[in-house]
């Protein structure tokens, strides 16, 4: 029952990495990064399998040699989604992913070396159809600009993105995204704003090295926050020191959160207080725990008492509102039914499968419609 994003997004030019298009009218993806062994290729692909399972539309897997290459020729065959080949330096390994079918690559054109190889890199992309990603990092400047800058600032990453841009420009190859991460968020956020207006390749957004789970949950949530509301950014990863699994989540929510993209359930939950008539708390943990498989997009408010409920209830697809002597359960705005304390949880549960369910078939039916109007 969400309404559409106010938010008027950046126009980009679009590029596919995969399947998955990335910038134009595309929705905003999320990606995370595998921190497996590389070379260990059932735990690579195991996680991979995992972070898709979570919602990824993108996974980045670190390539640093030649028997990771070889390991990433048959993790590429496992993985469900599309894989961005992580590169620096060795332009030998950029070429060697590209032959075994990568989705992207993600190098500096500057630290590859020599223009020859790095026209070698290009020339492959360029006959295979995979995108590059320009990724500027504010821990690791070249020498140049940290000559010319005392310390990184977003005119250095700035700086270091479009000396890359150039390059690629120079070979007539348009179809690349750019990130210019920094852990500190108004440089990154600056940094951003900056390259926005200079190029019109797509962005990937990211707060890198933002910390553990909770710290760098906040700080992405304000740094990449700032920037989607300005409608800056195509794709994103939420980088934190934590299972890739909870980047994901993290990432949907923030995007939930600006009505930029739906995945799975948008919780409304009271913070609790003496008025409850149910354990609010317990119930949202079991509920979160329970219902992680649900990709349905769906409003559901849990509110403990009458104060709020009644009208959080009636935005949502289902929602429930503590009262004495039984809770009142909403469907689709509308006071449906009551149920009283006694394995609630599990009847709210079956309640919110079922009207995902009911969701989902009226999805088929409308683009079933749809396609049957075309003919």
């Amino acid at each position: 029952m969400s309404q559409a994003s106010p938010i008027k997004r950046r126009k980009s030019r679009q590029i596919m990495v995969g399947n998955v298009p990335v910038g134009g009218d595309a929705p905003i993806s999320v990606q995370s990064m595998t921190n497996t062994e590389t070379c260990d290729v059932q735990a690579t692909v195991g996680q991979i399998t995992a972070i898709a399972e979570a919602g990824a539309d993108i996974v980045r897997v670190s390539v640093p040699s030649m028997e990771a290459a070889e390991a990433f020729k048959a993790i590429r065959k496992k993985s469900p989604v599309p894989l961005v080949a992580d590169i620096h330096f060795d332009h030998k390994i950029a070429l060697k992913v590209a032959e075994y079918g990568v989705d992207c690559l993600r190098i500096n054109p500057g630290n590859i070396g020599k223009e020859q190889k790095v026209r070698e890199v290009i020339a492959a992309c360029k006959d295979k159809g995979i995108p590059i990603r320009i990724g500027v990092n504010a821990g690791s400047l070249g020498k140049e600009l940290m000559r010319k800058y005392p310390e990184p600032t977003s005119e250095a990453l700035i700086e270091s993105a479009l000396k890359n841009v150039d390059i690629l420009d120079r070979h007539d190859f348009p179809d690349f995204k750019v990130s210019v991460k920094a852990s500190e968020v108004f440089m990154a956020v600056a940094a951003y704003r900056g390259l926005a207006a200079q190029i019109e390749q797509p962005l990937h957004l990211g707060i890198t090295e933002a910390g553990a789970l909770r710290g760098g949950t906040v700080k992405s949530a304000v740094g990449l926050g700032m920037l989607l509301m300005e409608g800056i950014g195509d794709t994103l990863r939420v980088s934190l020191a934590a299972d890739p699994v909870e980047e994901v989540k993290v990432g949907f929510e923030i995007l939930k959160s600006l009505k930029l993209r739906a995945n799975g359930i948008n919780f409304i939950a009271c913070p609790s207080c003496s008025r409850q008539n149910f354990d609010v708390i317990g119930t949202m943990n079991e509920l979160e725990r329970r219902l992680e498989d649900i990709r349905t997009p769906m409003d559901v408010a849990v509110i403990g008492c009458i104060v709020n409920g009644p009208g959080e209830a009636r935005e949502a697809d289902v929602g429930m509102t503590g009262a004495t002597p039984s809770n009142l359960i909403y469907l689709d705005g509308e006071p449906d039914h009551k149920v009283s304390n006694n394995n609630f949880v599990d009847h709210l549960e079956a309640t919110i499968r079922k009207r995902a369910e009911n969701l989902e078939a009226q999805r088929a039916r409308d683009d079933a419609e749809i396609i049957s109007s075309s003919q």
